[in-house]
């Protein structure tokens, strides 16, 4: 076959000293001009090379002065860093500060206690993100380990290729390509034999792309993103062989540009949004309480800052302590649950929440819902009815080209002819091979001279490539088993045909032949005329095997699918119906150029593909969706994905992908299934509702205690709880709480997103603060009852001790009646929250009767105290019970 060259005539390499002081900075083609505009000889004396390669002295000069080949990876973050980064959560720097105050005024207790639940909160945060962080470091793969580099040990010596680590390769060295290499840099081809390379990870394109080499690039090239000379990092070689220069290594390469770079962060994700929404509303209250408190005690009852450290309890009992923990607890069991047994690795532990909000997941076609290889769909003829004959013949064409041409390694499309040939019985043994002319990106097509069996004295000719090609050599078709003349007007119906089907997503594959006379000279491609025109292969891209069960699991969950893509739009669409997703209108990302925000937005709800995206249009329209209200998540696993990755409420990507795509991604999935983002997905749910569940409950206690402590401190002559009881009160409830983070919510919790949405939870927390509070102050009524009917000692001691029980019973109530909504009556197992509601419910009755009384500043209750709480709490069980039913 003829090979196309763009290597310059021969001359010495300019020595390394000319070169510096005539050139200046050797990698100036890179970045002082595009080096797909320049001819082959301008840019090797920009970059001081030959095509002989550099010598030894050169390439270790360059490697000194501008550092090795690897792209500018993100530093691990250290355990330190990532314990102070935790310090970062509005509750966890509240709970700081509060603690702060209360070592100032000598409350060591309070003190003490706040910063342990500081202290355990960050240790479980910063724990849980390191033991991700260890274990992506475990899923880290380099993009390439050696290349073929041809090298000369000085500047007479002959090159010789040598295996070097892809990390030693310099701006102008000579590489050699072959099947199955990755381009270890981006490189401007020198030589190529029918290179075609899959750079689906950077483009988004399922089928491989042709590559030639151009010597003086054309006038008209307007230096597209994709010109065809030049390879990038992070594609791979499909089929045939290069020689190329390397222009650029390093952070200067095609494939580091998409790196953001350790400046670049992520924006707030919808876990953030939704805790920092309701954190600062409760933080702005807790501000203002204790100066409310001191004020008001001054002003009636005269006390002063000596109530300061009331305040600062009745400031802490707002707070939600245990959020940090309970939060933090929740999401790494569901993050340690996941990586143990559904092969998922949450890296950022607020992302397993995130998953569980999402409402639209936009994902790449390619390497997600298709795999890289193609498919036989049918195979049919001139009249577009379907024939085996044709796919036939194109088994006999695949096979003994493969056999033949001696090619390096199969091409795809050849192998899925063959395999689904099989099905058919097509033995392509059965004839003898004679000659190939493997496929040829210029001509578009490839050819396997045969002899029929029984035909001695005849070859057969089988040519198959591109409709537009083998057409253009053919002047028969065969028509209903006979042939005729191929007119201009039958040209143009077949033209037409093809067009139709390839708009239907399918990629054709012509297949013609032509009897000749036998002869013993070789083939070549002026042969290759006056064919019939047999018909076509349609093949279109291999499904992943759980994509269908995955959308479908995605839409049961609510979930919106929208797949953009930089594919072609009909080969999108295609992959979406046969998927069982209906791909409605498809856009392409020209039609929505100028769209920007709500216009885009509103655009893409009505579509669900969007095809020929670049990395650039992908962030856009995620951020577009973000900013109208959804929360998205985005699946990719190309360099043209990690924008998205980064702009999306949470990234996902399979361990496959490039490691950039890797390192930007919050959430990867160890194996390359879907399904296991449905089992991310419902875990994110179960740990959003056992969050959203602890919040609305404690925050409706905690409300309900404080707007009473506020009351009966501007009511009663004396404080009603002193500091010491307010704390062993939060402690015990907080401690009962920790059984949140083991409970699981009710199967509704995870029938659609589990948005925390912050005016929703304080409306809820209003209205159950509120009976709360009444249930709290109508103790304060049934203690004075008690105490005048049986004439017993009052003071603060039994109100305090009365008070403390009522406080955790209504709590236990709380956790109880409310945790699961009108679910409950279905639940009959016994699980933690139940164990920890009989403990909270047995200490509120047996603390204030035990030897620990007095030192808390306790007196019992007289017994019919208990009664008439007993009505109180049966009262405020109906209460709360149809209250719940109003608002689950």
């Amino acid at each position: 076959m003829p090979e196309t060259t763009a290597t310059p005539g021969g001359g010495a390499t300019p020595s390394r000293a000319a070169a510096v002081r005539s050139h200046g900075d050797p990698r100036a083609g890179h970045g002082g001009a595009d080096p797909a505009r320049l001819t082959t000889l301008e840019l090797l004396r920009r970059l001081a090379a030959g095509p002989r390669g550099l010598t030894a002295e050169q390439a270790e000069e360059r490697l000194v002065r501008y550092g090795e080949n690897v792209a500018p990876a993100w530093r691990p973050v250290s355990w330190p860093r990532r314990f102070l980064g935790s310090l970062r959560d509005p509750f966890t720097a509240v709970l700081l500060c509060l603690g702060l105050v209360s070592a100032a005024i000598a409350s060591w207790g309070t003190a003490c206690v706040i910063m342990v639940l500081v202290v355990v909160s960050c240790l479980l945060r910063s724990g849980g993100e390191h033991q991700a962080g260890r274990a992506m470091a475990g899923l880290r793969e380099l993009v390439a380990t050696t290349a073929s580099v041809q090298r000369r040990a000085d500047d007479g010596a002959a090159p010789v290729v040598r295996e070097l680590p892809v990390d030693q390769l310099v701006v102008g060295d000579v590489i050699r390509l072959g099947p199955g290499d990755l381009v270890p840099a981006d490189v401007r081809l020198l030589r190529a034999t029918g290179l075609t390379v899959h750079q689906a990870a950077l483009t988004g394109e399922s089928a491989p792309v042709a590559k030639y080499a151009l010597d003086a690039p054309p006038a008209a090239d307007d230096g597209a993103a994709e010109p065809p000379h030049l390879c990038f990092q992070g594609s791979s070689v499909a089929s045939g062989s290069a020689t190329a220069l390397v222009v650029a290594t390093g952070a200067d390469t095609r494939f580091a540009a998409a790196h953001p770079g350790p400046a670049r962060r992520r924006t707030e994700s919808a876990f953030d949004r939704s805790v920092h929404g309701i954190a600062w509303t409760l933080i702005r209250f807790m501000l203002l309480t204790p100066p409310l408190v001191l004020l008001a005690n001054a002003a009636l009852r005269g006390r002063g800052l000596t109530t300061l450290p009331f305040a600062i309890a009745v400031a802490v009992g707002l707070t939600p302590e245990m959020l940090p923990v309970i939060v933090t607890a929740t999401l790494a069991r569901g993050a340690s649950a996941l990586a143990r047994t559904g092969g998922v690795i949450v890296k950022r532990l607020p992302a397993l929440h995130d998953l569980g909000a999402i409402d639209v997941l936009c994902l790449d076609k390619t390497g997600t819902l298709t795999q890289d290889r193609p498919v036989v769909a049918r195979s049919v003829d001139a009249r577009g009815a379907d024939d085996p004959d044709v796919l036939n013949w194109a088994s006999v064409g695949s096979f003994w080209t493969l056999e033949l041409a001696e090619l390096p390694a199969p091409d795809s499309l050849d192998e899925a002819v063959l395999d689904a040939s099989a099905a058919y019985g097509a033995d392509p043994l059965a004839y003898d091979g004679i000659a190939a002319l493997p496929f040829d990106p210029a001509h578009r097509l490839a050819t396997a001279v045969v002899r029929r069996p029984g035909r001695y004295g005849r070859h057969t000719l089988v040519v198959k490539g591109a409709v537009e090609d083998v057409l253009g050599r053919c002047g028969r078709v065969r028509l209903d088993g006979a042939e005729a003349e191929l007119t201009e007007g039958e040209r143009r119906r077949l033209l037409d045909l093809a067009a139709t089907e390839a708009a239907g997503g399918l990629r054709l594959l012509a297949v013609a032949h032509a009897e000749r006379p036998a002869r013993g000279g070789p083939y070549g491609e002026r042969d290759v005329r006056g064919l019939t025109f047999l018909g076509w292969v349609a093949l279109r891209d291999a499904l992943a095997p759980t994509a269908g069960a995955a959308l479908a699991g995605l839409a049961r969950r609510g979930v919106t699918v929208k797949v953009l893509t930089g594919d072609h739009p009909g080969t999108a669409a295609r992959a979406c119906r046969d998927l069982g997703l209906e791909p409605g209108e498809v856009l392409t990302a020209d039609q929505l150029g100028s769209l920007d925000g709500p216009p885009l937005a509103a655009a893409v709800e009505r579509a669900t593909v969007v095809a020929r995206c670049t990395a650039q249009d992908k962030a856009r329209i995620v951020a577009a969706l973000r900013a109208s209200g959804r929360t998205t998540g985005f699946l990719g696993d190309g360099v043209n994905d990690l924008p998205a990755l980064l702009t999306a409420d949470v990234g996902v990507c399979p361990r496959g992908a490039v490691a950039v795509a890797r390192e930007g991604a919050d959430v990867v999935l160890a194996d390359k299934d879907l399904t296991a983002l449905d089992r991310a997905l419902t875990a994110g749910r179960h740990s959003s509702g056992t969050i959203a569940g602890y919040l609305r409950i404690t925050l409706s206690s905690n409300l309900g205690n404080v707007l009473a402590m506020l009351a009966a401190g501007l009511l009663l002559p004396f404080l009603p709880m002193l500091p010491a009881q307010v704390l062993v009160q939060n402690l015990c409830f907080d401690a009962a709480q920790l059984a949140y983070a083991y409970d699981r919510p009710a199967p509704a919790a995870v029938s659609g997103p589990a948005v925390l949405r912050p005016r929703a939870v304080l409306r809820y927390v209003t209205v159950f603060g509120l009976l709360n509070a009444a249930a709290d102050l109508a103790t304060f009524g049934v203690l004075a009852l008690a105490v005048h009917l049986t004439d017993g000692p009052g003071g603060p001691a039994v109100f305090h001790a009365g008070w403390f029980t009522e406080n955790l019973l209504t709590q236990a109530m709380m956790m109880l009646l409310l945790r699961t909504g009108r679910s409950a009556p279905g639940r009959r197992t016994i699980g933690p929250v139940h164990l920890a509601v009989t403990a909270l419910a047995v200490l509120g009755l047996l603390l204030p009767l035990s030897p620990l009384a007095p030192a808390l500043d306790m007196s019992a209750p007289p017994p019919l105290y208990y009664a008439l709480l007993a009505a109180v709490l049966a009262l405020y069980a109906v209460t709360l019970t149809t209250a719940a039913r109003r608002y689950a």
